[in-house]
């Protein structure tokens, strides 16, 4: 799964939205508070305001504010208001993908990421990113062997 600047960044000013406690936060601290491009961040912030996952405030305590609590919020939320579809094969959904012969079981494939994705992404909300407090079954994915090793990119090495 490739994870986009604009839904990583998006999620870093949520997250620390969700730290804020209800307070508003303009663009641009949000940006300076994660090291990240402002205007990139504000363009982000009024698309997400559209999409109803922020609030915005005018005047002199303005800014941004979460438009649900943290905890209601799973970055599978984040990733469908910006992007679109946890997971699609040529754009289409993977349920509708139909293939022939040797590559018949295909499609299971795709739909069993599809799944493995959700698990995850909508079952973490930027409450427990900022605590800390990962659901069970996404933590232990993290004690899988290899699950902090990167794999080479391209085919894999023949023996």
């Amino acid at each position: 799964m490739y994870i986009s600047a604009r839904v990583d960044y998006a999620v870093r000013a949520l997250c620390t939205l969700a730290a804020s406690d209800g307070k508003a936060m303009s663009g641009e601290a949000l940006a300076t508070s994660q090291g990240l491009p402002v205007k990139f961040v504000e363009n982000t912030l009024v698309d997400l305001r559209r999409l109803g996952i922020v609030v915005s405030q005018r005047g002199r305590v303005g800014g941004y504010r979460l438009a649900r609590p943290a905890g209601e919020i799973t970055i599978a939320d984040v990733i469908r208001a910006l992007e679109g579809p946890l997971a699609e094969v040529n754009g289409v959904r993977p349920e509708f993908s139909v293939y022939e012969g040797a590559a018949e079981h295909l499609q299971d494939v795709w739909v069993a990421v599809r799944a493995a994705l959700r698990m995850v992404l909508e079952g973490v909300t930027l409450a427990d990113v900022v605590g800390g407090r990962l659901p069970r079954s996404v933590s232990k994915l993290l004690d899988q062997p290899g699950a902090w090793e990167g794999r080479p990119v391209g085919p894999s090495p023949l023996p």
